[in-house]
């Protein structure tokens, strides 16, 4: 029998912010790749080829009408994300990839070029916003968390990106902001 999961509070959820080192800057690391399944379930890929024509390869949004192009990367910062899951699989998200690296509107305004393995990506000024699925996977306080006006500008939702420049991203491989 599964544990029943459990929701963080906003106190606990904005005390483990404080707690996390600041991410990188200027280069960081693939740590997660993730592909949507038509069926609903994940794979998570050592490696995938980047592509223009449709993000992650095999990925769920390529069938979802219409393909948004400033939404065809979901990214989050793993260590963000592993604190609002409290313990379930990242891949509860939906989000594509999961990246060690600084995500705020500062460090990463939109039209940011980042390269990601081979691949050559840019921040979108689409907002990455919680939503109902958000709000029922990690709770009412997670989406106030990612919601707040005060700290939007920290994404901690996480952010789009959109290839420009095709290439292979394997986990592990450098995320190099590229201004």
């Amino acid at each position: 029998m599964n544990a029943p999961v459990r929701h963080l509070s906003l106190a606990e959820l904005e005390a483990g912010l404080r707690a996390l080192p600041a991410a990188p800057q200027r280069h960081g690391a693939l740590r997660m790749i993730v592909r949507r399944l038509a069926d609903g379930s994940r794979e998570t890929p050592a490696s995938v080829v980047l592509g223009r024509a449709e993000g992650v390869p095999g990925d769920d949004w390529i069938r979802r009408p219409p393909q948004k192009p400033d939404a065809q990367l979901a990214v989050m910062r793993t260590d963000v994300a592993t604190l609002i899951a409290a313990g379930q699989p990242l891949t509860t998200f939906g989000d594509n990839l999961f990246v060690d690296l600084e995500l705020s509107d500062s460090a990463l305004p939109a039209g940011t070029q980042i390269r990601v393995g081979r691949a050559l990506v840019e921040v979108t000024p689409e907002p990455h916003n919680g939503c109902s699925k958000f709000n029922a996977r990690f709770g009412n306080d997670a989406l106030r968390l990612v919601q707040r006006k005060e700290t939007r500008d920290q994404n901690y939702r996480g952010v789009y990106w959109r290839v420009i420049e095709d290439g292979e991203a394997a986990l592990g491989d450098s995320i190099e902001v590229m201004r």
